[in-house]
C-alpha cells in the first residue's frame, strides 16, 4: 500500500498492508498492520498486531498489543498488554495497559484504566480511569465511570455508584428471581480483619 513501512530502518520482521500501514516505523520489530493507517504512528513498538482501518493508528512504543476492528486501540501511544475486538474497543486507550475489551465500543473510553476486561458490546464503555472492573454482557457497566473493582454481569447490568469502588451487580433492574443451591459462604480470614482483641 501507498507509503507502507515507508520510514523503517532498521525494524525486522514487520509486515504492512495498506495505505500508511506501519508508515512511520523505523526500529519496531514483529509488527504486523492491515488496513489504512493500522499502527500508521508505530516508531519503536513491537509485537503488535492491528487489522481494520486506523486500528492502533496512533500506538508509538507500546508493546504487545492486538487490535481488530475500525478504531481499535486508535488513541494508544504508550499502552502495553491490550487487546480489542471490535470497531471502536479501547478507541480512546492511550497509556493503559493488561485491558482486554470484545465488542463493540466496549471500553471506549478508557484512557489510562489498566487490568479491565470487557465483554460485551458497550461494556464498560464510559470508564476512563478505572482499574480491575470486569463486565460480561451487552451495556454491562456502561455506567462505571472512574469506580474500580467492580463487577457487573448480564445484560445491562450496573452497580449503584460508577465513580465507587469493589460492587458487584449480577443482572439487570428487570430480574425477578435470583438463586442458588447451597447457601452463601462468608469467608472468615484473620487476614482480613482489623482491630482483633
Amino acid at each position: 500500500g501507498l507509503e507502507a513501512l515507508r520510514y523503517n530502518t532498521t525494524g525486522s520482521d514487520n509486515a504492512a498492508t495498506g495505505r500508511y500501514a506501519l508508515q512511520s516505523n523505523t526500529t519496531g520489530n514483529s509488527n504486523t498492520a492491515n488496513g489504512v493507517s493500522a499502527l500508521r504512528a508505530n516508531t519503536t513498538g513491537n509485537f503488535n498486531a492491528a487489522t481494520g482501518r486506523d486500528a492502533l493508528g496512533s500506538n508509538t512504543t507500546g508493546n504487545s498489543n492486538t487490535a481488530n476492528g475500525w478504531g481499535a486501540l486508535f488513541s494508544n501511544t504508550t499502552g502495553s498488554s491490550n487487546t480489542a475486538n471490535g470497531d471502536d474497543a479501547l478507541g480512546s486507550n492511550t497509556t493503559g495497559y493488561s485491558n482486554t475489551a470484545n465488542g463493540t465500543s466496549s471500553l471506549k473510553r478508557n484512557s489510562t484504566g489498566y487490568a479491565n476486561t470487557a465483554d460485551g458490546v458497550d461494556a464498560i464503555s464510559r470508564n476512563t480511569t478505572g482499574n480491575y472492573n470486569a463486565a460480561l454482557g451487552n451495556l454491562a457497566g456502561r455506567d462505571i465511570l472512574t469506580g474500580s473493582n467492580n463487577i457487573a454481569i448480564g445484560y445491562n447490568a450496573q452497580v449503584p455508584d460508577g465513580t465507587a469502588d469493589n460492587q458487584v451487580r449480577i443482572g439487570n433492574i428487570d430480574v425477578s428471581y435470583a438463586g442458588i443451591q447451597v447457601a452463601w459462604t462468608i469467608t472468615s480470614d484473620r487476614r482480613w480483619k482489623s482491630a482483633i482483641t
